[in-house]
């Protein structure tokens, strides 16, 4: 799907700037430029109910969320907090498509605002946050990334902190964060280990065993105690 050109570009963003600043918050959006933006959605999601791979939805999301780039910008800039389903399908989206750093620009928006998930998703948005960056991080394409996904899970606990989510979805998150700063201690050798990665471990220990405190079957017993004798080998005077 080609790209919208500069000056479509410009004409969604002034119109997602138009629409969500008339909203109110616990209002829904409306308007002909938002309804035409919903039809556009409709289609697009019509086309990915006709795929049954889902390597081949996530394949044709990434060539349908250029079109969604203008209006999000435009409703991020002025939006008061409207309800906007095209915004959360295209926060989703990213997700799906790897782009974790515009979904979580969009969720900072739409967390604030207490934006509710279409009923197909049978979850809220900060459960959902929790669920799908930790499964990146753990074994999907944030795995190998440890550094990013440090830094993006960090980002979901602050964002998610204060909201109201089962202690098992919390848990996956800081497993996962647990882990992906013990990747980075991995990094350099245990006789020599740094600061830096003292500090890494020592943050990584705190993760993994407030994994374990929420949810006991989280799986992170053993990664606690090897964190734990690596931490006492630092702190020991040397011979």
């Amino acid at each position: 799907m080609a790209r919208l050109s500069p000056a479509a570009r410009h004409r969604e963003r002034m119109l997602g700037k138009l629409a969500a600043s008339a909203g109110e918050p616990g209002s829904a959006t409306v308007g002909t430029a938002y309804e035409l933006m919903l039809a556009q959605l409709h289609e697009h999601r019509r086309t990915l109910h006709g795929i049954q791979s889902i390597e081949r939805k996530i394949e044709a999301k990434a060539t349908m969320l250029p079109v969604y780039q203008a209006w999000i910008d435009g409703v991020l800039s002025a939006g008061k907090g409207a309800q906007d389903e095209v915004l959360v399908n295209a926060l989703v989206w990213h997700i799906d498509v790897g782009d974790y750093e515009r979904a979580l620009q969009i969720a900072g928006y739409a967390v604030a605002h207490d934006f509710t998930l279409p009923d197909r998703y049978n979850r809220t948005l900060p459960t959902l946050l929790q669920d799908d960056f930790a499964g990146a991080a753990l074994g999907g394409k944030l795995k190998e990334q440890p550094e990013r996904a440090a830094d993006l899970l960090q980002q979901v606990l602050a964002m998610t902190g204060k909201a109201d989510t089962p202690d098992q979805a919390r848990a996956k998150v800081h497993k996962a964060l647990g882990l992906a700063l013990l990747e980075l201690v991995n990094k350099v050798d245990a006789e020599n280990i740094t600061s830096d990665s003292a500090d890494y471990a020592t943050a990584a220990l705190h993760n993994l065993v407030r994994a374990g405190e929420l949810h006991q079957a989280a799986g992170v017993k053993k990664e606690i105690e090897r964190l734990e004798r690596r931490l006492k080998k630092f702190t020991e005077p040397p011979k």
